[in-house]
């Protein structure tokens, strides 16, 4: 194993917390806010975290976590905040860590698919010691940091396209194979069915429909590789609602029909 994980977990403060480490925290801390606000001191600077802010630091760094109440209408003190929480160390951390620039603090969407990932985890390191499986836990840490390695880099001002495009393509890249309307990309990214259209196009240099049938294509393909599915099965399954429109997409981009292509492979 080229990996050790201290702790993992998620946590639900709703009294005040104070935690701090005199000596630099000893491991790389990886903690996603997911309710509530926060205050953490990091090398020397206090910042106010909310949520969907990820925080990132590395061995040695100062640190300091202080959760406090806020009072509401009826002036009592009211504590909410929750994160999930990763103590990590080992070489492939030390190695993935060197290859980018980290932010100490980023937003980050609080994407479903990144916090099953982070629960799975949990879930693996609660296990007792003759159930634990090293291994496994060691590819999900690798699956976690690249994951969060790529909604940093998507959120990040220098990328290469609007980040409210990036959340279009993804939803796009998860919904594609469904019923997918274009008023439903555009709701997803906050954004009018014009503006989303413009956007995207201007971005990514080709409409949302296209993209989404590329993606369809591909699913299609796959599954005439790998499986015994009929092409009418296939076209309903991927997506496209009938063969006929599947075979029209599909001749147009490959020049040839989906049973030529089959009987090729």
């Amino acid at each position: 194993m080229t990996t050790n994980i201290g702790y993992c977990g998620y946590s639900y403060h709703t009294q005040p917390f104070y935690s701090h480490d005199r000596n630099g925290f000893p491991a790389y801390l990886f903690r996603l806010q997911t309710e509530g606000t926060c205050e953490v001191i990091v090398k020397g600077r206090k910042v106010s975290i909310g949520k969907g802010d990820l925080l990132l630091i590395k061995p040695g760094d100062h640190y300091e976590l202080l959760i406090e109440g806020k009072r509401d209408n009826s002036k009592d003190t009211m504590v909410v905040s929750g994160d999930y929480h990763l103590a990590c160390e080992g070489p492939w951390v030390d190695e993935w860590w060197k290859r980018s620039d980290k932010p100490t603090i980023s937003r980050i969407d609080l994407d479903e698919k990144l916090l099953a990932l982070w629960r799975h985890l949990i879930i693996e390191e609660r296990r007792p010691s003759s159930e634990e499986n090293k291994e496994l836990s060691d590819y999900l840490l690798r699956a976690l940091c690249l994951s969060l390695e790529r909604s940093v880099n998507e959120t990040a001002p220098s990328f290469n396209r609007p980040y409210t495009v990036t959340r279009m393509m993804r939803y796009i890249e998860e919904h594609a194979t469904t019923a997918l309307k274009v008023e439903e990309v555009a709701q997803h990214a906050d954004l009018s069915i014009s503006r989303a259209v413009h956007l995207f196009k201007s971005s990514v240099g080709k409409t949302i429909i296209e993209y989404a049938l590329e993606i369809r294509l591909t699913a299609a393909i796959e599954r005439m590789k790998y499986t015994t599915m009929t092409l009418e099965q296939i076209a309903e399954d991927c997506g496209f609602g009938s063969y006929t429109y599947f075979h029209r997409v599909f001749h147009k981009k490959y020049g040839l029909a989906p049973g030529a292509y089959r009987r090729m492979g």
